[in-house]
């Protein structure tokens, strides 16, 4: 059997919307558990150091080419005429783009980024509680909220590319 481009299109939107969903999961299940267990230098330490690392091409792809490839999906999709298949994967992309995009940009990175400016061996324990406590609740608030809508959105692509066949 033949794959077509359009069959690998779907193919590559669902497996990037899938690790994207995993990753986020992922988070939510082994690391925020762990952070919740080390002392409030540690953690700020540590949630500074991850927030950096993350920048990088292998999470960019992921994280941006799932919003782009499940744009381009619903478009071909549209085009095909293939109905259901075309709303299931446009809701899929405007979940993303709204619950794991939105809220990404809006809501965690805008805490991760006034995390980076603190010099963290310049404050008192105190001053890290305080900081940790605010940090903490609002990020995990946040990441919550973008692991179910990105598990939604790989969800509904994956009903997509079942229902639209292309293979």
């Amino acid at each position: 059997m033949e794959l077509s481009y359009k069959g690998v299109l779907l193919l590559v939107t669902i497996l990037l919307t899938g690790l994207s969903a995993g990753l986020f999961y992922a988070w939510q299940v082994s690391v925020i558990p762990g952070t919740e267990k080390v002392s409030t230098r540690s953690y700020l330490e540590v949630m500074q150091a991850i927030n950096r690392a993350i920048l990088n091409p292998a999470f960019f792809t992921i994280f941006f080419g799932s919003l782009l490839l499940l744009l381009l999906s619903s478009y071909y999709l549209y085009q095909a005429n293939a109905t259901m298949a075309f709303y299931l994967m446009l809701f899929a992309a405007l979940t993303y783009l709204a619950g794991t995009f939105g809220v990404t940009v809006f809501g965690n990175v805008p805490l991760n980024e006034e995390l980076d400016l603190i010099r963290i061996s310049m404050l008192d324990i105190t001053a890290m509680e305080d900081i940790r406590h605010s940090y903490e609740t609002a990020w995990n608030r946040w990441h919550i909220i973008r692991t179910i809508f990105a598990v939604l959105a790989f969800l509904l692509s994956l009903l997509a590319g079942f229902i639209s066949n292309p293979l």
